[in-house]
C-alpha cells in the first residue's frame, strides 16, 4: 500500500479516536473528521462508507493484532496465565485504543470478536489436552472463562490499568481454577 494512503487512513484513524475521548459515535459526522484531518468527503469515502466503517475497520485491525499476536501465537504451556498474560499486556500497550474500545456503545462487536479471538486460540488446544471431556460441557467452561475473564479486564481498564498485568493475569487463572469459594461466606451448619 502506498505511503501517503496508510498516511491519510491513519490521520483518519487518529481523528476518530480522539473525538471518541470527548463524545459518542453517534454525535460524529464525516464533515467534523474531514475539517479536523484536513482532508475532504471524496478522500473519506475512498476508503470507508462512514463513521461506524470507520470504527469497525480500527476494531478489525485491532482484532487482528491480537489473533496474529507472537505472545498469543506462542503459548506453549496452555495456561490461563499464559494466554491472559499476552493479552493484557496488548491492551497495556494500546491503552488509548482499548479505552475507547471498551467504552463505546458500539462496544459488542469488538468484545464478541475478542472473545472469538480467545475462544479459538484456547478450544482446540484444550479438546486435544481434556479428550474425554464432553465438547458442550467443555464449550460451556471456556465460555463462562472467557466472559468472567473479559469483565475483570473491563473493571481493570475501567480503572485506567491499576493492576499490573503479571498480577492480573495470576487473579484471572486463579478465579478461572478456583472460582470465588474463598470469597463467598461460608454457609453455617445447624
Amino acid at each position: 500500500m502506498d505511503r501517503r494512503i496508510k498516511y491519510t487512513q491513519k490521520v483518519i484513524k487518529d481523528t476518530l479516536l480522539n473525538l471518541l475521548e470527548k463524545k459518542d459515535i453517534a454525535n460524529i459526522t464525516v464533515t467534523e473528521i474531514c475539517e479536523i484531518s484536513d482532508i475532504n468527503r471524496g478522500t473519506f469515502y475512498r476508503y470507508y462508507m462512514d463513521v461506524y466503517d470507520l470504527l469497525k475497520n480500527i476494531e478489525q485491525e485491532f482484532i487482528n493484532e491480537i489473533k496474529n499476536s507472537p505472545s498469543i501465537e506462542n503459548i506453549h504451556d496452555h495456561s490461563i496465565y499464559s494466554f491472559t498474560k499476552g493479552i493484557l499486556s496488548i491492551f497495556e500497550n494500546n491503552k488509548k485504543l482499548v479505552k475507547i474500545l471498551f467504552n463505546t456503545d458500539n462496544n459488542v462487536y469488538f468484545l464478541n470478536e475478542v472473545l472469538d479471538a480467545a475462544y479459538e486460540k484456547c478450544m482446540g488446544r484444550w479438546e486435544e489436552l481434556q479428550p474425554d471431556i464432553n465438547s458442550e460441557e467443555l464449550e460451556n467452561s471456556v465460555v463462562f472463562i472467557f466472559n468472567g475473564a473479559l469483565g475483570v479486564i473491563n473493571y481493570w481498564i475501567k480503572n485506567d490499568f491499576s493492576t499490573p498485568t503479571d498480577d492480573l493475569a495470576k487473579y484471572i487463572e486463579m478465579y478461572c481454577l478456583y472460582g470465588a469459594k474463598k470469597y463467598l461466606p461460608k454457609n453455617k451448619q445447624n
